[in-house]
């Protein structure tokens, strides 16, 4: 993938969007979050040991019928491994997610992360290739940090003190963000253009079953227990969206291979598209439910 690209455009962009996310958001936001702390928990346990889990069994299914490769192999465990993407903050955003509960998500996670990349990517090494294990990539992550947060510490800072200002600037900052996200899909696509029918045809199949699954249990996991639809899509979004661009990195510069690094690129293009799916099917479902009289605002959280 263009370096240009994963490492100044693609967290430029975020940046911006993430600015504009912050301009909506106050700090009551985000103290909301304390009311449903097993929302939190379950999806932080799904992201963390439940994906990993089913993301190693799908693996091994491959492995055994379709003759996967190690590296391979090695490659989506780190996408499991990964932690939510930036850009699940924009699409719960325009899909009407909890986008302070993404936030969150995000940052707890990314630094979970820290600890939980390395295991599952040294454990993956030495199950599929006998070999050994990385260091922790803290680097990488405190840049997920700073893509999420100080953007958005910025927009609510400006919130904060000129209220009317960022009123006025939802709705073009609402359509600008879609108009760099356009920018960041068609950018990826034209990066990977040349290596894209090598890639689909060897770990497609297996990306998109794992992408599926991963945006499935995000939206049904936290519905189960009676949490409301704003934090589910959230949820869907962080769970179904990994930072794939911070595995894509370690496979590449820590790892030294590029064929490791090809589920993190196929996942990285393919999410945009199915997470934006899954959205606008939460959306009709969500207007059919508000038809019938039911929905999102009937459930209560239990937490």
């Amino acid at each position: 993938m263009d370096s240009a690209l994963t490492t100044i455009g693609l967290p430029i962009a975020l940046g911006v969007i993430m600015l504009g996310l912050g301009l909506g958001l106050t700090t009551r936001d985000f103290t909301r979050l304390l009311s449903m702390p097993w929302t939190i928990v379950l999806v932080l346990g799904c992201q963390i040991v439940l994906l990993p889990i089913v993301c190693f069994g799908l693996v091994l299914l491959f492995v055994s019928r379709f003759d996967l490769s190690p590296m391979l192999a090695v490659g989506m465990m780190m996408v499991a491994a990964s932690p939510g993407g930036t850009t699940a903050s924009l699409y719960s955003h325009l899909f009407k997610g909890n986008v302070a509960l993404n936030i969150s998500l995000t940052a707890i996670n990314s630094l979970t992360a820290m600890v939980t990349l390395p295991i599952v990517t040294g454990l993956s090494l030495r199950y599929f290739t006998d070999g050994g294990s990385i260091g922790l990539q803290t680097g990488k992550l405190l840049q997920v940090f700073a893509v999420v947060l100080i953007p958005v510490v910025i927009g609510m800072a400006v919130r904060a003190r000129a209220t009317a200002f960022a009123d006025r600037m939802e709705r073009p900052v609402k359509i600008g963000s879609v108009l760099v996200l356009v920018a960041v899909i068609v950018g990826a696509i034209a990066a990977e253009w040349a290596n894209l029918p090598r890639y689909i045809v060897a770990v497609g199949l297996m990306v998109l079953i794992f992408n599926l699954v991963s945006l499935t249990v995000g939206y049904w996991a936290p519905r189960m227990i009676g949490t409301r639809r704003p934090e589910a899509v959230a949820s869907c979004m962080e769970i179904g969206l990994h930072n794939t661009t911070l595995s894509l990195t370690i496979a590449v510069t820590v790892l030294g291979s590029t064929e490791i690094a090809v589920p993190s690129a196929v996942y990285g293009v393919l999410m945009f598209f199915t997470a934006a799916g899954a959205g606008l099917l939460l959306a009709r479902r969500e207007t059919r439910d508000r038809a019938a009289g039911v929905g999102g605002t009937v459930h209560r959280s239990t937490n």
